[in-house]
C-alpha cells in the first residue's frame, strides 16, 4: 500500500525486503560504515517491538536526482536512507548477523537471545551473554533462524530435546512469532529528487516524531558515503578519522592495523600527526571538520548547498551535472586535506592560544572557531595578508566575533553572508568596517559591562576577560607569584571576591548575585584559605597593612606599589579596602567597568 503526493510518496517495506534492497545495493545506507551509536539494549528494544507488532516510526528515504553524464546520457540517482539509519543497521547485525562498528571503531556483532518460553512479565529478548549462551531454555542467537537454509520443524524439535518439560505448541507459536518479523511492515517515506536540501530538512521535522531538526552535516556525511565514483568513502572515512584520533590518540595503532586500505590512501599521511598530539583546544567532530573544509574551498557557509553540489546541482540551470558533482568532491577532498595539513592546524591553535585561551574551558562557541580556522586558511592561501600577520588577524577576528556572538545566532547565515564580503571586499577592510560598527564607544562604555552583568562562569564575556589576563601575564589576586596562567593550567578554579558565605551572612542570599562574574577572580589556594569568609574591607585591609609590616598573613605580596598593582591588574576598584556588604552592588557595577575597560585595551594590543 502507498500513497504519493507532491514532494514525497509514502510506502510500505516488509523487513525482509528493505534489507534485500539495502543487500543488493538499491539502496545506500551510509551509516552501516559508521560508528553504530545504540547500545545493545536499544537493538533488543527494536527487535521486542517488530516482535509485538509495534509501531517503530518512519524511515526517510530521498532519491537523488538523476545527473547528466558528460556524453548526455544520464545516471539515475541512488536511494540513500537519511532517516532510520540506525534502526536499519540494528536490523543487519541483530537479524542478518552483519558486523558493525562501534564508537571505538571496532568491528563487532550485536547478537540477541531468545527466550520462547517467556510468560507475562518474563524477558523475551535480551542482549546475549555467556549465560544465554550455556542455557538450552535461551536461543542465544536469532540471526540463525533467519538464515535461508533454517528448518523450522528440525530446530524445534531439537529444542524440545533439549528443553523435554517446554511446551511444544508454546514454543512453535514464539517461534513462529519470531520468524514473522521478516513479514513486519516499516513505513517509509520517499522524498522526490527535485527537494533541495531545506524541503527535506523541513519534511524531516514534520514528521519526525521527537521534533529533532534533520542536522545537515549528517546528511551531507550520507551523501559522501553513500559516494561509489568520487572517492566518497574514502573521504568519509578521513573525516571520521580524523575526529576520532583529535580526541584519541591512541586510535592510531588500531587504525594502523584495521584498514590497511585507507592507510595506503593520500589521506593517510595527514593525520598520522595526530598519534602524538595532546592538544585539546580544538577537537573537531565531522561537523567541524566538513564546515571548515566547505567553507573555505568554496566560498559558502550552508551545509545545504554542499549537499546540492555533491549531488552535481548546477544553481543556474537548477539542473544536475555530472561534472559539478565530480569538482565539488574534488574540491571538497583538497579541503579536508587542508584542514588535516599539521602546519595549519597547529599554527592556527598557537594562534588561538595565544591571544590567551589557553584552555578548552575558555572556548564557548565551536562555530566561532570553525570560522576563525575557515578564516586563516583562506588568509593562507591568498597574497591580500603577509603570512606573518595572519595570526594576529585570526586573533581579532576569534575575541571580536567572541565579544559580539556574531555566530552564536543563524550562525550559518552570518557566516555565508561574511565569506561573501571577504571575497567582495578583502579581509582588511571587512575587519575595519566591523571594529567601526561592532566596537564603538557605546559597546566598550556601556553593553559589554552589561553583558558582564552575569552570573555564568562560561560566559564568553568573562572568559575573555580571564584571556586578557592570561595574554598580559596578570599575576593573581593577592599573590606576588602565582599568574592566572598558572592557575588555569593547573586547573585552578575562581573563588568570590566577597567570598559567599559572608554576603549570604549579610542577607544576599540570591544565588545570581553573590555567583555575579565581576565578583570572581582567580585566587591561588593558599590566598583563598587565608581569606576564608572575611569581609573585603577586612582581608585586603590585612593584605595592605602586611606591606608595612612585612609579616605574611593574606596573599604573598609585602610591597604597598605592588599591592595597588595587582588590585589594578584584576579590576579591584581601590576603594574595596573600606568596603562591606552594603556596598557589594556598587563594587560590582565598578568591577565590571574596570574589567570591560581591560578587555578593550587586551584587543587594541592584539
Amino acid at each position: 500500500m502507498s500513497a504519493s503526493y507532491d514532494k514525497y510518496s509514502v510506502t510500505q517495506y516488509s523487513v525482509s525486503s528493505i534489507l534485500g534492497y539495502i543487500e543488493a545495493g538499491d539502496i545506500a545506507i551510509p551509516e552501516i560504515q559508521r560508528p553504530f551509536v545504540w547500545k545493545g539494549r536499544q537493538v533488543r528494544d527494536l527487535i521486542d517491538s517488530l516482535y509485538n507488532g509495534y509501531p517503530t516510526g518512519y524511515l526517510i528515504i530521498w532519491q537523488n536526482p538523476d545527473v547528466k553524464l558528460k556524453d548526455g546520457g544520464s545516471a539515475v540517482g541512488k536511494k540513500v536512507l537519511i532517516d532510520g539509519q540506525q534502526r536499519i543497521t540494528a536490523l543487519m547485525t541483530a537479524i542478518a548477523g552483519y558486523s558493525i562498528l562501534t564508537e571505538s571503531y571496532e568491528e563487532k556483532t550485536i547478537r540477541i537471545a531468545f527466550n520462547p518460553l517467556a510468560k507475562d512479565d518474563e524477558e523475551r529478548f535480551a542482549v546475549t551473554t555467556p549465560a544465554h549462551i550455556n542455557s538450552t531454555i535461551w536461543i542465544s542467537d536469532i540471526s540463525e533462524l533467519f538464515k535461508p537454509n533454517f528448518s523450522t520443524r528440525k530446530f524445534i524439535n531439537k529444542y524440545l530435546d533439549d528443553n523435554p518439560e517446554a511446551d511444544e505448541d508454546l514454543v512453535d507459536k514464539a517461534i513462529s512469532q519470531l520468524l514473522s518479523i521478516k513479514s513486519c511492515q516499516l513505513g517509509a517515506i520517499i522524498l522526490v529528487p527535485q527537494l533541495d536540501i531545506s524541503e527535506v530538512t523541513e519534511i524531516f521535522v514534520r514528521i519526525n516524531s521527537q521534533g529533532k531538526r534533520l542536522n545537515e552535516a549528517d546528511f551531507a556525511m550520507s551523501k559522501i558515503a553513500a559516494d561509489e565514483r568520487y572517492g566518497g568513502n574514502e573521504l568519509r572515512k578521513a573525516i571520521d578519522y580524523f575526529c576520532h584520533l583529535a580526541v584519541d590518540s591512541a586510535f592510531f595503532n588500531q587504525l594502523t592495523n584495521g584498514d590497511v586500505e585507507f592507510m595506503n590512501s593520500k589521506y593517510a599521511p595527514k593525520l598520522k600527526w595526530l598519534k602524538d598530539d595532546r592538544e585539546n583546544i580544538y577537537d573537531p567532530d565531522y561537523n567541524d571538520m566538513l564546515r571548515v573544509s566547505f567553507m573555505h574551498m568554496f566560498g559558502r557557509a550552508k551545509l545545504g548547498d554542499l549537499v546540492s553540489l555533491l549531488s552535481g546541482r548546477d544553481f543556474e540551470e537548477r539542473t544536475f551535472k555530472e561534472e559539478i558533482a565530480k569538482d565539488s568532491f574534488e574540491k571538497l577532498s583538497d579541503g579536508v586535506l587542508n584542514f588535516m595539513n599539521q602546519y595549519s592546524f597547529e599554527q592556527f591553535v598557537l594562534a588561538i592560544k595565544a591571544a590567551g585561551f589557553i584552555s578548552a574551558k575558555l572556548l564557548n562557541s565551536q562555530m566561532t572557531l570553525d570560522f576563525a580556522y575557515t578564516l586563516y586558511l583562506i588568509l593562507q592561501k591568498t597574497d591580500e595578508i603577509p603570512k606573518i600577520e595572519i595570526k594576529r588577524c585570526i586573533q581579532k577576528w576569534f575575541v571580536l566575533s567572541t565579544l559580539t556572538s556574531r555566530y552564536i545566532g543563524s550562525p550559518e547565515s552570518q557566516m555565508d553572508r561574511d565569506l561573501r564580503t571577504i571575497a567582495a571586499k578583502g579581509f582588511r577592510a571587512f575587519l575595519e568596517e566591523n571594529e567601526q560598527a561592532m566596537l564603538s564607544d557605546a559597546f566598550w562604555n556601556v553593553r559589554l559591562p552589561q553583558n558582564l552583568e552575569t552570573s555564568s562562569i562560561s560566559s564568553p564575556f568573562f572568559n575573555t576577560f580571564v584571556a586578557a589576563q592570561i595574554f598580559m601575564g596578570d599575576r593573581s589576586l593577592l599573590s606576588n607569584s602565582s599568574k592566572v596562567t598558572d592557575l588555569i593550567s593547573v586547573a585552578g578554579d575562581v573563588h568570590h571576591i566577597f567570598p559567599k558565605e559572608f554576603l549570604k551572612q549579610s542577607g544576599i542570599t540570591d544565588k545570581s548575585q553573590y555567583n555575579q562574574v565581576a565578583n570572581y577572580a582567580y585566587l591561588d589556594t593558599g590566598v583563598n584559605i587565608s581569606i576564608g569568609k572575611k569581609a573585603p574591607n577586612d582581608y585586603f585591609t590585612t593584605a595592605l597593612e602586611q606591606c608595612k609590616t612585612g609579616d605574611i598573613v593574606v596573599g604573598t605580596i609585602t610591597n604597598e606599589a605592588s599591592f595597588w598593582n595587582n588590585l589594578e591588574l584584576n579590576c579591584i576598584p581601590e576603594e574595596v579596602v573600606n568596603m562591606t556588604a552594603t556596598d557589594y552592588p556598587e563594587f560590582l557595577r565598578k568591577r565590571r567597568v574596570l574589567m570591560a575597560k581591560k578587555i578593550k585595551e587586551y584587543y587594541y594590543s592584539l
